[in-house]
């Protein structure tokens, strides 16, 4: 049963606070970069249940006048299609997606910078096209070799002086980005420094969420992070220089500790001292001051972590170059903590109901612990008839009461077999819930169904096969949690 765990009124005052703070001890122009997501911060919501996926907008809209938005997409990202985690979709479609979001709550977007740029890329050549064709400018930052160990020589003309200038026109520049390792840190700094050889002065702040400097570096928030980074070899370690200034543990992570001497040679050569003593004074994150209940929150990061578990496997399964390092590291973190699958209490279920039947099962649990399972039926697949099940065990519906009458599921069968070239007559899980609304205009147990969709947010599900696209697609957009077994159902090799 999932447990709140977060004070989100109490964390959007707070950091609301210090973002306020920061930004008054910088005159001129302050780069703040946002660590995680903007929008739909899942990841926080699924550790901190409780955190609400838009609490950053919110705070951001508060200043949404003095503001406007950098997206940083780095160019090794779109050469590899990589794609996010949690939606499925490829960085430079996340961009395109970023500013439409951005510009429909009233949000400046100022323009998109391409970073680590080593050369030509075809992908980065289309995304730029397709960007200032829209009228967005485009802006190229470049790979520097040595970076950031070499201070001389990132302070330079080949180094942040080689980048292009983003031209910005107001005081508060906000730093984002499709995903990790986009280059935001960079970028800032890059800013900071062009800046500085222009006349302008300008600070640098960090908004971020993970890790959470005052929690301990093993807790299960921390380490689901590192989980949530594998792919980029992120690693939490305790911050040698706040431990130096002050004579306290806090807890970082190696790229802002690595960082941290260029950071400090800029705002030297800038300002004659540098204002942060570490790299975690530099970050905003009031986080740890409002978990409300740490064993509920630890339990949610224990999941996390076996969910990140399931999608590297998935990742490793689909990835061009097979590469193993990122299910090994969450494996150690697994082993670290004594986790195993069987610890996520929907796996179990949905493959016991697999060994049952013979076919594809899954299985969900709902806010009250109360776990609903789906096997393959004739008409509905499994991922169909698990929501079907759940949303009438949810709407006190008798299992028997059929909520997709034949006379009305045959003809949407005919339609997707006969003319839309479908080889599954099963209906997928959108399909099913179309089919039920239609059923409503005359069934009241149907509609009675269907006002309960929203209860199925947040919880977890597991399928012992990997979803069609368009099926994941669809169980993202209900918000339910799923993962899935490495393996495709039968042995086709074009899926979709």
């Amino acid at each position: 049963m999932r447990q709140l765990g977060f004070d989100n009124n109490k964390y959007i005052e707070m950091q609301s606070g210090q973002i306020r703070k920061r930004i008054s001890e910088f005159g001129g122009k302050l780069y703040l970069e946002f660590g995680g997501k903007l929008f739909d911060d899942n990841h926080a919501s699924r550790v901190l249940p409780g955190f609400q996926p838009d609490s950053k907008l919110r705070m951001l809209l508060q200043l949404k006048d003095q503001a406007e938005i950098i997206i940083a997409v780095a160019a090794d990202a779109l050469e590899s299609m990589k794609r996010r985690g949690d939606s499925g979709i490829t960085y430079d479609m996340e961009v395109l997606r970023l500013i439409d979001m951005f510009r429909s709550v009233g949000l400046y977007v100022g323009s998109v910078v391409i970073t680590r740029n080593r050369g030509e890329s075809q992908e980065a050549r289309h995304l730029q096209e397709i960007l200032e064709a829209h009228d967005i400018p485009v802006f190229r930052h470049y790979f520097i070799n040595g970076y950031p160990q070499n201070v001389p020589f990132i302070l330079s003309d080949e180094g942040f002086g080689k980048n292009d200038y983003i031209k910005t026109t107001r005081p508060l520049v906000i730093v984002t980005a499709p995903g990790p390792g986009s280059g935001k840190l960079a970028t800032c700094l890059s800013q900071v420094y062009n800046e500085n050889v222009r006349g302008v002065r300008a600070g640098y702040a960090k908004f971020e969420t993970f890790p959470v400097w005052n929690l301990p570096l093993k807790h299960p928030v921390n380490l689901a992070y590192e989980a949530a980074t594998a792919d980029l070899s992120d690693v939490n370690m305790i911050d040698p220089f706040h431990l130096s200034a002050y004579d306290k543990v806090a807890v970082n992570y190696n790229r802002d500790v690595e960082s941290f001497p260029v950071l400090s040679a800029i705002f030297r050569k800038i300002y004659g001292a540098c204002p942060y003593q570490s790299p975690t004074d530099m970050g905003v994150n009031m986080v740890g001051y409002c978990i409300s209940d740490d064993e509920a929150v630890k339990e949610a990061s224990r999941q996390e972590i076996i969910r990140r578990y399931y999608a590297a496997l998935l990742q490793r399964l689909n990835s061009r170059n097979g590469d193993k390092g990122e299910v090994e590291r969450i494996e150690s973190i697994m082993d670290e903590m004594e986790l195993s699958t069987s610890d996520r209490p929907v796996v179990a279920p949905a493959l016991a109901l697999e060994k049952e039947t013979g076919a594809p099962a899954a299985a969900m649990e709902l806010a009250d612990g109360t776990i609903i399972t789906g096997k393959t039926k004739s008409m509905l697949g499994c991922c169909s008839g698990m929501i079907v099940n759940a949303l009438k065990y949810l709407a006190g519906v008798e299992d028997a009461h059929e909520l997709i009458p034949k006379s009305l599921l045959d003809p949407v069968q005919h339609l997707k077999t006969q003319y839309l070239g479908s080889v599954n007559p099963r209906l997928h899980t959108d399909e099913t819930l179309i089919a039920i609304a239609v059923n409503a205009a005359t069934d009241e147990f149907a509609a009675r169904v269907l006002e309960k969709i929203p209860e199925l947010r947040d919880c977890d599900a597991h399928i012992t096969v990997i979803p069609s696209s368009s099926e994941m697609s669809f169980l993202r957009k209900l918000r339910i949690n799923f993962t899935c077994e490495p393996h495709y159902q039968g042995s086709r090799l074009f899926r979709l």
